[in-house]
């Protein structure tokens, strides 16, 4: 199945130049959607996903600048800028408000395709959805993650509720280390006065935890000690 075509959003108030890009570009091989100003641009962004966005500087109302920082509060789509204004101090704010790169009006067709593709081949593949595991292996240790329970070579092995709430924790964040402090919140006792306290006894059940999963405590090889960040869980 060869790649969908990249679909790009062109803002322009200016009718003439929205007809000549867009043929431009559907000619080249993208798909493309065009809108007359920012409010236009908005309600299509609100329904449809966009590679990259095209979009004039100078604009009545709500100009290119503008809304391409407030684009950028809450989407990550290359953006780039056309403007007929070439001056450095003008480069510099638009890439400052967020934007991938900057053209000067008056501009060559082909030069704005050149530059569309650079952008695009900077922007990484998107990776396939991982799946969490449900079953966390470690060594002759099993974890079923959706039952909360444990078998040590086929045998149950019993965890208390505290452990069970640390293995629940461990197992959403693999791989990923959790301070002492992280855990006593998630553990909902909260720190308070008493958060040292707390903080040791999370190690004493880290201690006991370690007694069920590795084949020598003293060595865990799963249930890990990160220096001067906490403990991490590591599987098979």
């Amino acid at each position: 199945m060869s790649d969908p075509m990249p679909h790009l959003l062109i803002v322009d108030d200016d009718e003439r130049i929205r007809d000549l890009l867009a043929r431009y570009l559907k000619k080249s091989g993208f798909l493309v959607s065009a809108a007359r100003d920012a409010a236009h641009a908005r309600r299509l962004l609100a329904g449809l996903e966009f590679d990259l966005i095209v979009l004039d500087v100078m604009m009545p109302g709500e100009d290119g600048l503008s809304l391409t920082r407030s684009l950028r509060e809450g989407m990550s789509t290359p953006i780039l800028l056309l403007t007929a204004r070439d001056e450095t101090s003008d480069r510099i704010a638009g890439l400052e408000a967020g934007a991938d790169d900057y053209l000067a009006k008056p501009f060559e067709p082909k030069e704005l395709l050149l530059r569309i593709n650079a952008i695009l081949r900077r922007m990484p593949e998107p990776q396939p959805e991982k799946v969490a595991p449900k079953v966390l292996t470690m060594g002759e240790v099993r974890y079923d993650i959706d039952r909360g329970e444990m078998f040590d070579a086929g045998d149950p092995v019993r965890l208390t509720g505290t452990e069970v709430q640390l293995m629940r924790i461990f197992a959403a964040n693999p791989g990923e280390p959790l301070s002492r402090t992280r855990l006593v919140e998630e553990l909902g006792r909260g720190a308070g006065k008493d958060g040292q306290a707390q903080e040791r006894a999370v190690d004493v059940q880290i201690t006991r935890l370690r007694r069920k999963i590795e084949a020598d405590p003293k060595q865990p090889r799963y249930l890990q000690t990160v220096r001067g960040e906490g403990y991490m869980l590591v599987h098979d």
